[in-house]
């Protein structure tokens, strides 16, 4: 991936708000809710900086309310091919040791690009022998299946973002250690170009919320 300053994310941001001054009181609005708001615009810029011949190509991103359609193109064992599909957030459950999120995968898809392409994988996809109405009965078979993929069946995928390499890191589980405590994940939906994350204050209570930091402070 191409490697983006703060000043690169900052201009474009600024760059995006001049251009959408309507955003601004969207954040005030949300604000007020709890809620933080992600121009799909913002996902699709990044996306753009993808970079390396492993990368996905052609990145579609859109709002399926409540899911998010996002199809790439890229190579699979040799083979050009352009996959699709509407996400799904049905469960977040954040805490002190896991950060699990149900993600159910509708309407998926996955097609060879190149007829002249002849591979397994591509005699495979022709086939028609693969069961894409069930992507988590495949992703339980990844040989090499990471770490955070905590379960896979049917349509449905269960991840750990606790277990993810940059979670794993003591700084970072410092900072959720915490924000928990303060702040939690309610849901995430695609709603009107935008990634709608709902917030929960003091998940735990006030005072609970009190005891762990204190405790987190060696007060």
């Amino acid at each position: 991936m191409a490697r983006l300053d703060a000043r690169s994310l900052v201009q474009a941001a600024g760059g995006y708000l001049k251009n959408h001054p309507e955003e601004l009181v969207r954040m005030a609005r949300n604000a007020v809710g709890m809620k933080v708001g992600v121009p799909l615009a913002a996902l699709r810029y990044l996306a753009a900086q993808l970079r390396g011949a492993k990368a996905p190509r052609d990145v579609t991103i859109e709002a399926r309310s409540p899911g998010i359609f996002v199809a790439a193109s890229f190579d699979l064992m040799k083979t050009p091919v352009r996959a699709a599909g509407t996400i799904y957030v049905d469960r977040i459950d954040f805490g002190a040791e896991q950060l699990l999120v149900d993600l159910r995968l509708e309407n998926v898809s996955l097609k060879v690009l190149d007829d002249a392409v002849e591979t397994p994988v591509a005699a495979l996809l022709r086939s028609g022998a693969l069961d894409l109405s069930r992507p988590g009965d495949l992703a339980a078979y990844l040989p090499k299946r990471p770490a955070f993929l905590l379960a896979a069946k049917g349509n449905q995928v269960t991840l750990d973002l606790m277990r993810h390499p940059q979670f794993t890191k003591e700084r970072a589980r410092k900072l959720l250690a915490f924000l928990l405590p303060l702040v939690s994940v309610e849901a995430i939906r695609a709603e009107n170009e935008h990634l709608e994350v709902a917030l929960r204050a003091l998940p735990e209570g006030p005072a609970e919320a009190v005891a762990r930091l204190r405790r987190l402070i060696g007060i």
